[in-house]
């Protein structure tokens, strides 16, 4: 069976040869995720767009830099966007040099624009995305790594450079600060857990 890892090595190897088709499937796999967290941590499609956008436009000409030694390609990658979406939250403007293919690309995905309509939801799920917004920045980066990326406690580490068990206890001190503010404005166990699994989603 064809590893997809292999694949995205042949990518990476192509498109650091300047070939677009290469880069634009590096775009189209990475590219929901990315949009989904920069979402989740700004809370603005538009911003998210403009930092996914702005994170690939660097990653795609750092692609030379990238070393598979060091970190797996997509914890470089959100490391890249999480700093896109810190200087974002800054209110520094981001320089954005567009690469010709990225007009004719749609606005990352389906899951990405799901995680837009949990966003706006009614009801538990919003007053989670409030509690998630009231958490510290490291806090809720760490929680949303975890819960809408999936990434592992060792990958949130290397993105927030934290180490993994900084981050095992960040998102455990997220978790434990979410369900405190829920459970405190009336909602129950079965509301929390209903929740914390359509974030996961």
């Amino acid at each position: 069976m064809y590893n997809s890892e292999e694949r995205l090595n042949e990518w990476i190897a192509a498109a650091c040869a300047g070939d677009e088709l290469a880069a634009e499937a590096i775009y189209r796999r990475f590219s929901p995720a990315v949009f989904r967290m920069a979402l989740a941590l700004l809370g603005d499609a538009d911003d998210a767009d403009e930092v996914t956008q702005d994170a690939f436009v660097y990653a795609l000409r750092a692609l030379a830099r990238f070393d598979s030694s060091r970190s797996a390609f997509q914890t470089w990658l959100f490391t890249i966007a999480i700093s896109r979406c810190r200087n974002k939250r800054r209110r520094k403007w981001l320089t954005t040099v567009p690469l010709a293919w990225f007009a004719r690309l749609e606005r990352p995905a389906a899951d990405a624009r799901s995680m837009e309509d949990w966003l706006t939801a009614r009801g538990v799920q919003r007053e989670l995305w409030a509690a998630v917004q009231s958490l510290s920045p490291n806090l809720r980066e760490a929680v949303t790594l975890r819960f809408v990326t999936g990434l592992t406690y060792a990958d949130i580490g290397a993105v927030a450079g934290c180490g993994a068990r900084a981050a095992e206890s960040r998102v455990r001190t997220a978790v434990v600060a979410l369900r405190k503010r829920l459970m405190a404005q009336g909602r129950t166990e079965a509301d929390w857990r209903e929740a914390i699994e359509a974030l996961r989603q």
